[in-house]
């Protein structure tokens, strides 16, 4: 049987800004399938998932530098609900040292992994949605999508590719009723990058901001489209 509840598909929903975004949509009566990595890690999410939230949560071990790993993905979860209503490019990773001293495969993998991987989603989602007449898809970013920083010149790469790829697709997309937009978090208090939790990450944006981003954004009514939000700390420390 078909599932009657709206599906969206989260890469990289294992930790961090994809598992709260997993969550929240499960706690807004969505079906959700997510994928990670590794095969622990999905096999984790999942276990502490699936208690609460049942058959409407499911999970792959899927690489998203792999556009067949991405194409079949999204045909699993299609092929057993019928249709796509959201998909979230949010699976990223980092390597931060001096332009010189990052290796060609260091290189490759930050880039394949946090700009073609979106290609990837975007591809395979499109002409679901366009059939449809209706979706949203969202890239989850960086403000270091914006702003470039030393020891950075994969990850400012990557990034700041996606607000191109996202923007030029989004007016592809958006005259077959799909709505796109680029999420770039500031600092959030996840182990990528922020690995000691605690009061003194206190100031930093929640993975659960980005989610609830996310959800605020799919209430909007279908004649707008917010394509670019940035997310700050409200109250950063002062520099200086």
């Amino acid at each position: 049987m078909i599932d009657p509840n709206p599906l969206a598909l989260v890469t990289g929903g294992t930790r961090g800004i994809g598992r709260a975004i997993v969550s929240a949509l499960l706690g807004e009566g969505w079906s959700v399938g997510f994928c990670g990595r590794s095969a622990a890690s999905v096999e984790r999410a999942l276990g502490e998932l699936e208690p609460e939230f049942g058959e409407r949560v499911g999970a792959r071990v899927v690489d998203v530098r792999s556009s067949d790993e991405i194409d079949a993905f999204v045909r699993w979860a299609v092929d057993g609900h019928g249709r796509l209503d959201c998909m979230v490019n949010n699976a990223g990773l980092g390597t931060f040292a001096p332009v010189d001293t990052i290796t060609p495969e260091q290189w490759r993998e930050v880039l394949e992994t946090n700009l073609s991987g979106v290609f990837y989603g975007i591809r395979a989602a499109a002409p679901i949605m366009k059939r449809q007449g209706s979706g949203w898809i969202f890239n989850i970013g960086s403000l270091a999508s914006r702003n470039a920083f030393a020891n950075g010149a994969a990850y400012n790469a990557s990034k700041f590719g996606l607000i191109g790829l996202s923007e030029a697709a989004m007016l592809d997309l958006r005259h077959h009723g799909i709505r796109m937009a680029a999420i770039l978090p500031g600092s959030v208090d996840t182990d990528f990058g922020h690995p000691s939790a605690g009061a003194e990450n206190s100031w930093m944006l929640s993975p659960d901001d980005v989610a609830r981003t996310v959800v605020d954004l799919l209430r909007y009514p279908a004649r707008a489209l917010p394509s670019l939000i940035e997310l700050r700390p409200s109250r950063p420390p002062k520099k200086g």
